[in-house]
Order: C-alpha cells, then structure tokens, then sequence
C-alpha cells in the first residue's frame, strides 16, 4: 500500500514529551514516521529514536547537527515518500480519532488535494482547551479552491497545526527555511500558498498543540528574548511573494497573505516594543522602511488597513496603547 502521509516530528531534547507524538500516531495503515534528531545533547533523545526505528518498520531517523527547526522541517521533507506530509513538534500530539478519518478521507480521494486542512487544540498547561475551527470560512466535505473561502477573522489563520501539504508540492515550491531559527513555521505555510489549487476542509480537532511550558518558543518571555528572529522570519515573508501582483488573479488569497503579513508584522512590532529601548524602537522602523522599500503595494495595505496600524501608533503614548491593547488581547485568547 502506497504510504499516504509522512509524519515528520522535529526533536531536539525532546525526550521528556516525545513517546506522547509519536505514538499518537503510531499503528495507522499507509503512514511512515520520520524522527529528525537535531542534534540532541541533553538528555536520551537520539537513544529513543533509535529504539522507535528498531521496532517499527516506517519509522526512520535522521541524526543532524543542530540547525534548527526549519533544517529539521527541510531534512524530513527531503526524506519523506508519503503523497502528503504533516509536521508534528515534539512537544504536540494528534488525535487518534481525528487521524483515521482524515486518512481515510485522503485515501477516497480521487486525485490529492494540495492541502488538507483541520482544527487544533491549544492545550494549555493553565487553562482549559480551546479549539481553533474553520467552518465560518472554508467549505466542508468538498474540495474547494481560494475563490470559495469567506473571511478569516482577525484571530483566524491557517498555521502548521492545521495543515496537511501535498509532499510534491513542498518540493516543487522552493520553500526554504532559515537555519538556527525559531519561528520558521508561519514560512512553511505561508509560502507555499500560491502554489496551492485544491484544498479539502474536514471539521476534527486534530492537532493538539500544547502550551504553557516556560521554556517554550512562543512564551511571552522567550519570543520577546528572540525578537529578532521573529523579524528575521517577518523579513523572509515579506519578500516571499508579490501580494499585489497575486491580487490581480486571486484577490482571496492576496487578502489572506495581507492579513498574516499583516499580524506578523503586528507581533514584531509588539515584542520590539517591549523591549523599551532606543535600539529596538530603530529595529521597528527599519522593519516598516523595509516593508515599504519592498513592498510599497504591501505597506500600504498593511500600514493603514489591517490590525497592525494598532501597533505602530506614533509618541509614546501610542506605544503605551499598543502595548495596552496587546495584554488584552492575550487575557482574551491565551496564546502564550
């Protein structure tokens, strides 16, 4: 039987969580398991992976030296056979119920979708689940294209946790993701985009993306320490793609890339601010010089017409309401 999805699970000292990833997925028909040791040195992860591949047979790993979470991403998808790939962090898990009828959704296809695409769960350490859906926006049990969405709202995007990639189209798309780099999985959906055609919507809360570790990437604390990385993302989507050029032929798409330049834009901005010194306020206008340099079509879009001309509000007595604004937007969505 023809491997239908390649689960790919990034690990990086991941030994405390990582038995709980991979066997939520372990067991299902049609599937292979690519472990990607990025370089571990801390704890027993590389002797786990290998003990995983020992015992089941579509179970690989790769030993690599440490590049990150884009080099991890990029290794398995170099690897990977399955018609589709889904990247799961170390620290996540996927719903087994969820799983069956999404492979055997795909497997009743008549020819593969570009992207299939879920809800998740934040499952946080502090507070009760919440489930991000999509059926206010994507059409259900059929496949669809950018012209049969609705609107996002303001909260509402596709990420890494909702997204099942057609392998091929990964590799034919010239996605490449910076090395040593956090934050890389809003370019790995984000730049594939254009090239997606078909999608398939099914409403199962697959994706449980749990959060409320102190060490992790998208704490309030870490993301303000690791800032520029965030702008170092922001900067690669930005020039990713020309959005006004994508405009002319699919204005839905091109409202949803302004839209999640847009935010990332917002939350750069936000977490330089937070900083509250001279050097980060410079980092921020650079940013937004660097947008309308590139992109002048973008930066008006963006500057005067989405969320993130809250967050670039002039004096400091802008900054304090922006800053304000964000902390009840964190109380409201728990985030992080």
């Amino acid at each position: 039987m023809n491997t239908i999805i390649s689960f790919i699970i990034p690990c990086y000292n991941s030994e405390t969580y990582l038995r709980r990833a991979v066997e939520s997925v372990l067991g299902f028909d049609s599937i292979e398991i690519i472990l990607v040791d990025d370089g571990s040195d801390k704890d027993n992860t590389p002797l786990l992976c290998d003990e995983y591949a020992r015992k089941y047979s579509y179970i690989r790993v790769v030993h690599q030296e440490n590049g990150g979470h884009g080099s991890a991403v990029q290794a398995g998808i170099a690897l990977a056979t399955g018609v589709y790939c889904k990247i799961i962090d170390s620290d996540d898990w996927l719903d087994r119920e969820a799983l069956n009828k999404i492979l055997c959704l795909l497997t009743s296809l008549d020819t593969p979708v570009d992207a299939c695409i879920a809800n998740y769960v934040y499952e946080h350490a502090n507070y009760r689940q919440k489930v991000m859906k999509y059926t206010n926006v994507l059409p259900q049990n059929t496949v669809f294209s950018w012209k049969d969405i609705g609107r996002f709202r303001v909260s509402q995007y596709v990420l890494m946790h909702s997204v099942i990639y057609r392998r091929e189209l990964l590799v034919t798309c010239g996605l490449s993701l910076p090395r040593h780099t956090f934050y890389v999985d809003n370019l790995f959906v984000y730049q594939p985009l254009p090239f997606v055609k078909k999608m398939y919507y099914i409403d199962v809360d697959l994706y449980r993306y749990y959060i409320g570790r102190d060490d992790q990437s998208v704490n309030q604390e870490v993301m303000k320490s690791r800032v520029d990385q965030q702008v170092l993302v922001t900067k690669a989507m930005i020039t990713a793609h020309d959005v006004g050029g994508i405009k002319t032929y699919n204005p839905r798409l091109a409202r949803y890339m302004v839209n999640k330049v847009s935010m990332m834009m917002a939350i750069s901005t936000i977490f330089l601010l937070m900083h509250k010194n001279k050097r980060s306020l410079k980092v921020i206008d650079d940013l937004w010089i660097f947008l309308k340099c590139e992109n002048s079509w973008l930066y008006r879009k963006i500057r005067w017409q989405s969320i993130a001309f809250f967050t670039h509000l002039p004096g400091s007595l802008g900054r304090k309401i922006t800053l304000g604004l964000y902390k009840i937007v964190r109380r409201v969505f728990k985030f992080n």
